[in-house]
């Protein structure tokens, strides 16, 4: 009976191996979309592991920086320093910057810090040129994908930056390039506004805002001391948010890219099941097709369990020619994406036995077919 699977395979070659290549670029894509959910997930957790804080103090009733607006007085680092169970504490900035290339505007993520303080937010294993921020005024460190080269000049607000560093894979929790500025330069750009604001601020009787504000203070806490004590002790006294580690990582991975996952869930279960159809409807225009020969099949005497085998076999085989056109197609494009796509290996298995299970369920449409074919068919025809 396999015999019989092959010759019919070798008869229509040509629609066989088009339709499991086509077939296959709708996976390649169903792995890609999982791709750039691993990428997600990973992108959101990049910037949480460089700064490499235990603690995360933010305006009160917020979820800190990554997804909300948060913004606290910066001297509150001072206070942070002095309780008990900290080892070390400072302000960070995050905001969102146009940055002007030879060709474009690129968005960024700019990340304010203090380069002479207790936190270097920059990893080092990240860094392929140049060196950190020393100064703490009109330098810049940026990531490789923005194409900003060693000792270029960039004019941001009213200021002029060197870059003097360049970093691999340095984005934000969104996916975004992330650039590296000094606490100062990024108080300015985010919260100092022009004189002209100022001046009409001042006449409408409007508060003038303090440029000294973060967006929220980063705090290690001392070997020896339980960092959720310490959290909770932080919240009662100061009236803030304060979450450790762990529960910014939460907030990363399930409230920013919840959303985005269902998304993505959703297309891919969309694919899956077009892909599903595709399938069935080629082999049930290909059971049409000999519809006469399966009818003197069973005129000769041969079995209905054979007959199926033989479209199951031819399904089967179809979507497992489907599911390596699609792993080629996915491993052959997924690095020109701007954002990052992670193909996992557990991945490729959980589809592999997804296209199993859909081709089984394709060849019913053949196997009804098969089954409701009348031999005298073979004798009337």
């Amino acid at each position: 009976m396999i015999n019989l699977a092959k010759r019919e395979i070798e008869h229509t070659l040509g629609k066989f191996v088009v339709t499991s290549a086509g077939v296959g670029m709708l996976l390649g894509i169903v792995l890609i979309m999982i791709g750039v959910y691993r990428g997600m997930v990973i992108d959101a957790q990049v910037l949480l592991d460089d700064v490499g804080a235990d603690l995360w103090i933010v305006q009160e009733d917020t979820l800190g920086p990554f997804a909300e607006a948060s913004r606290v007085h910066e001297d509150l680092k001072n206070t942070i320093a002095t309780q008990e169970g900290i080892q070390s504490a400072e302000g960070i900035t995050l905001q969102n910057l146009q940055i002007p290339t030879q060709n474009t505007l690129v968005r960024v993520t700019a990340v304010g810090y203090d380069p002479l303080g207790d936190f270097q937010i920059i990893n080092p294993t990240r860094l392929v040129a140049g060196r950190v921020l020393m100064q703490e005024h009109y330098e810049m460190v940026a990531t490789d994908k923005i194409g900003l080269k060693l000792g270029q000049k960039v004019h941001l607000g009213r200021d002029i930056y060197t870059v003097v560093g360049i970093t691999h894979g340095s984005v934000s929790s969104g996916g975004e390039p992330l650039v590296y500025i000094s606490l100062k330069d990024a108080q300015k750009l985010q919260f100092l506004y022009s004189n002209a604001r100022i001046r009409n601020d001042r006449t409408r009787g409007a508060k003038v805002e303090s440029p000294h504000m973060v967006n929220a203070v980063i705090a290690k806490v001392k070997p020896g001391y339980a960092v959720d004590e310490v959290a909770k002790q932080i919240q009662r006294w100061k009236h803030k948010s304060v979450y450790t580690k762990q529960q910014q990582r939460e907030v990363l991975t399930k409230n920013l890219i919840k959303m985005a996952s269902k998304q993505i869930g959703m297309f891919t279960v969309i694919l899956v099941v077009v892909s599903t159809i595709i399938i069935a409807l080629i082999i049930y225009t290909m059971t049409l097709e000999k519809i006469k020969e399966i009818a003197i099949m069973k005129l000769i005497g041969l079995p209905n369990g054979m007959i199926v085998k033989m479209i199951v076999q031819e399904t089967l085989l179809m979507g497992i020619l489907a599911f390596i056109a699609a792993n080629i197609f996915a491993h052959s494009i997924y690095t020109k994406f701007p954002k990052r796509v992670v193909l996992e290996y557990p991945d490729a298995v959980t589809l592999f036995v997804v296209v199993i299970i859909a081709s089984i369920l394709a060849s019913m449409v053949g196997v009804k077919k098969v089954m409701a074919a009348d031999p005298r068919e073979a004798i009337g025809g």
